[in-house]
């Protein structure tokens, strides 16, 4: 891992030169976590934290104690920008997937940065935008009714962002399940029904979406 490898692949410091890149990896601290640690929660420290390698779940816990999956971190991907504005943390968790990188920034030592840098709170703003649409569509989503329309709905936006009919699943079917508010065996039961029905194929997290307007039919049930 070079001298400044996280500042370099997050979004946010794109816009920094190589000496502003350096600057910014000083106050940079690597953690190396195993699978199912966490990296970000209620009881860590107010910080960033910025995924280097490997891959991350985002979750929150419902009042029953119930995971609701958020979305999935991979290399370049980071969480905690409220902890940098002061914003107490209250049911969010970043937990690896498996072993992975971080690279953590203090939000006692982010704070400088933001007036140094204003496009670093600009990109954070446009950020947290990105997010609450996300959260916006999930939430569309778990307001159907049946766990097919939320599928359905699921792959064609997702085959509507790729511009694409080939999507590649961004989750594993367990986070995929959780996302969508159901379980690991009612999504593959719901895959195999639409298999069967040729509106899609699929091989691993490879879907092949062969009757949009069927599926959009299942959406709109």
């Amino acid at each position: 891992m070079t001298e400044h490898v996280c500042a370099e692949i997050v979004p946010i410091f794109t816009q920094l030169d190589h000496e502003e890149l350096v600057r910014v990896s000083a106050l940079v601290k690597h953690h190396h976590l195993t699978k199912g640690e966490i990296a970000l929660g209620p009881n860590t420290p107010k910080q960033l934290v910025i995924l280097a390698q490997g891959a991350a779940k985002v979750y929150q816990l419902a009042a029953n104690g119930k995971e609701q999956l958020l979305r999935v971190l991979e290399a370049g991907d980071f969480e905690g920008e409220k902890n940098l504005f002061g914003i107490t943390n209250q049911d969010l968790y970043v937990e690896t997937l498996k072993n992975a990188n971080f690279c953590v920034l203090q939000a006692q030592d982010f704070q400088p940065l933001l007036e140094r840098y204003p496009s670093i709170a600009w990109k954070l703003l446009q950020s947290n935008a990105n997010k609450i649409d996300a959260l916006e569509r999930q939430n569309q989503l778990l307001n159907h009714d049946l766990i097919e329309q939320r599928l359905a709905t699921y792959l064609l936006d997702l085959a509507k962002v790729d511009e694409t009919e080939q999507v590649t699943l961004p989750m594993k079917l367990k986070e995929l399940a959780s996302f969508l508010g159901t379980t690991p065996e009612t999504i593959s039961r719901k895959f195999k029904i639409f298999e069967d029905e040729q509106l899609l194929r699929r091989q691993g997290k490879t879907v092949n979406l062969l009757d949009v307007d069927g599926l959009a039919a299942v959406r709109d049930a």
